[in-house]
């Protein structure tokens, strides 16, 4: 028979998130322990060999929460019901390797010019990884849409034109383009954030 006074179950990322909205700072620490590790793998293995000396993935791992949890104050993030906060985390943490690398790698901080090793470049990444990424961040996006938006949103990137959109969903055309510029200024926004 199990035992009624036995240990409560690992709260969910939505309980946890209601509780640092509320300010339960032990939310946040919980939050970050239970996701830190992976993150931290993640920063490592997407760091190319040449930038290693200059990346420390613990700085992704920091830049990371001190977005999330900037945001998460706010109201910009929600854990849609039996999900969990990774696949926000991940896309957030290959965001920040990317900005790094490419900050890295600009001309005179070049990393290759300036002391890495040119025959340890890795190669550039994979145009499936950077679809991948892509595709997480508009889902992030996306469940934070109405319903109404997200099908507009959808159609669009589904190759249907702004007038089919429009008659499909019995939408203005200026209405269409205006929750396509507010996606693709959120998008943009996601892509491009800084610390």
């Amino acid at each position: 028979m199990a035992d009624p006074t036995g240990p409560d179950p690992a709260p969910t990322d939505a309980s946890l998130l209601g509780r640092f909205r509320r300010g339960e700072g032990d939310a946040a620490t919980e939050l970050y322990l239970r996701y830190a590790r992976r993150l931290r793998a993640v920063a490592e293995a997407q760091t190319a060999p040449d930038l290693r000396r200059r990346l420390d993935p613990d700085d992704i791992v920091q830049s990371v929460f001190r977005t999330f949890f900037r945001r998460a104050a706010a109201g910009q993030y929600d854990v849609p019901a039996g999900e969990e906060l990774w696949k926000l985390f991940l896309v957030i943490g290959l965001n920040k390797v990317r900005a790094v690398a490419a900050h890295h790698r600009a001309a005179k901080r070049d990393v290759a010019a300036t002391g890495g090793d040119i025959t340890s470049a890795a190669a550039p990444e994979s145009d499936d990884e950077s679809l991948t990424a892509l595709r997480l961040t508009i889902d992030e996006i996306l469940a934070r849409l109405p319903p109404a938006y997200r099908e507009v949103v959808e159609l669009r990137v589904a190759g249907h034109e702004v007038a089919e959109i429009a008659a499909q969903t019995g939408r203005a055309k200026r209405s269409v383009e205006r929750i396509l510029q507010e996606f693709r200024e959120s998008l943009r926004g996601q892509v491009n954030e800084p610390d």
